[in-house]
């Protein structure tokens, strides 16, 4: 059972082939016995789940149908969930239990799908590798001395090892794609908006974005489907039409124009990453696509306005956590000045403590116009960069990471050189375009991704591009040995 997509799990389930429950006890089973290895859970939620199985299985037998109906995930653990931990991986929110759930939660919920728990992540989804989470490291499946990528760590070592079908992600500066490159998954960052952000804790509120990790582009699309659509509450959610995701898989490729930047292939990009990358362009003109250089010249300049802009972000939303309103609270404080500074540094780990400082630098006077203005000016060129691609091409494809991922620890007395891991990512967030990584071949035993990107709102050629791919190449079939 634990092998089947959520594709797979919906037939089983219309079929009476087994029932909701059954598939649910079994994965936790699975997690109970396997996850010590891997560390992909945070809080497992066997009573709900078993409760939500039978909810599922009883809809199903009164006569309603759904894809997702009591097919199991997991949320990753910055999505508020009534009643549950909810601790964004730190030691701030280790005792906050969510009075309510996100929007993303309670869409799914309604769908029918089972939670079978919270998954582990980087601090406040500050990392490239799921080093940074107060709970300890995600290990990756394929190789457990090696990261799982990160923010999203935790969702994609559970998903790739087989504990579970698909799982919710978040995705700032690469936090799905980087993640489902380094464990061989199909991950989706939608458009900035497409999917609501209300009770997803915050890092930085103009680049996050929720969406799926699955094992393949048609079960990235069953659940875009239930997360997807406009949300009052959330003021930056757009009223935008959703279309049937699964509909559009079986398209043809057929003059389908894939732009290559020149400026991916680089002298930082891993030549035997580059080699893949051609292996699938090759296989893309097969299906009948056309290919053409292009190029997005302030690329450069990404890396440097993100690391900017986003910690100016996170040093405004994480001010919250003071020992007084939210999170941890320091003992016996002095005084009130002693309880925010111990409560702080107590409550948050050396990452979020550095991305803090930067951004709060970066905004304070006489550096504001310096930094935080010129990035935020950086950003615009790197959208009329893409809206100028997106004139010629109809995708742009490249590399997920310069890189396969690295050993644990590799990287953590250099945070600059996992910064700039997140070289290929990071624009899709400047400019709020959706991205999607699929696997693409390994290297080392570690595996690689591709990433697809497109204009606003055309998350639908992402998965049909990568569905037609995905069904006439085996990358994304491969197990990681043990699991």
């Amino acid at each position: 059972m634990h092998q089947m997509t959520l594709a797979e799990i919906a037939r089983g389930l219309a079929d009476k082939k087994f029932s909701s429950e059954e598939l649910t006890k079994v994965l936790l089973a699975r997690i109970t016995q396997l996850d010590p290895q891997l560390n992909s859970f945070i809080s497992l939620t066997e009573d709900l789940a078993i409760e939500q199985a039978k909810a599922a299985d009883t809809r199903r037998a009164n006569g309603e149908s759904g894809a997702l109906l009591g097919a199991p995930i997991a949320h990753k653990d910055l999505f508020c969930t009534q009643g549950i931990r909810t601790s964004c991986g730190s030691k701030m929110l280790d005792n906050f239990k969510a009075p309510y759930d996100a929007t993303v939660v309670a869409k799914l919920a309604a769908a029918g799908a089972v939670t079978l728990g919270k998954t582990n992540m980087d601090e406040f989804a500050m990392g490239s590798a799921n080093e940074s989470s107060w709970y300890g490291a995600v290990k990756n499946p394929w190789n457990l001395e090696h990261v799982p990528g990160g923010s999203s760590g935790g969702s994609a070592a559970a998903v790739a090892a087989r504990l579970l079908p698909a799982a919710t992600a978040t995705d700032t500066g690469g936090s799905i794609r980087q993640p489902a490159a380094f464990t061989n998954l199909t991950g989706l960052k939608p458009t900035y908006g497409r999917v609501s952000r209300w009770g997803m804790i915050a890092y930085a509120s103009s680049l996050d974005q929720g969406g799926p990790l699955a094992r393949t582009a048609e079960d990235c699309a069953i659940l875009l489907q239930g997360m997807a659509g406009f949300d009052p509450n959330d003021s930056t959610s757009i009223d935008e039409p959703v279309p049937d995701y699964s509909a559009s898989l079986g398209e043809s490729l057929q003059g389908l124009r894939i732009g290559v930047p020149k400026e991916y292939f680089s002298a930082g990009l891993d030549p035997r990453i580059a080699e893949l990358i051609q292996n699938s362009i090759q296989q893309l003109q097969k299906l009948g696509a056309v290919i053409k250089e292009i190029s997005l010249p302030n690329m450069q300049h990404a890396i440097p306005a993100y690391y900017v802009i986003a910690p100016a972000e996170a040093s405004s939303n994480l001010s919250r956590f003071d020992g007084v309103r939210f999170g941890h609270r320091c003992e016996n404080p002095e005084n009130l000045i002693d309880l925010y500074k111990r409560s702080r540094g107590e409550g948050f780990g050396a990452e979020v403590q550095r991305r803090i400082m930067v951004g709060a630098y970066a905004l304070s006077a006489g550096y504001y116009d310096a930094y935080y203005l010129k990035a935020q000016k950086i950003r615009r060129l790197v959208k009329n960069d893409f809206m100028a691609a997106f004139n010629e091409v109809d995708i742009i494809l490249g590399p997920t990471t310069p890189n396969p991922a690295w050993k644990l620890g590799a990287k953590n007395s250099d945070p600059v050189a996992a910064y700039l891991e997140d070289v290929y990512t990071i624009t899709a967030n400047l400019a709020g375009l959706p991205g999607l990584s699929m696997p693409a071949g390994f290297v080392d035993g570690l595996p690689v991704g591709v990433q697809l990107l497109a204009p606003y709102f055309q998350e639908g050629r992402l998965l049909n591009v990568a569905h037609q791919y995905q069904l006439n190449t085996d990358w994304h079939t491969r197990t990681p040995t043990g699991f």
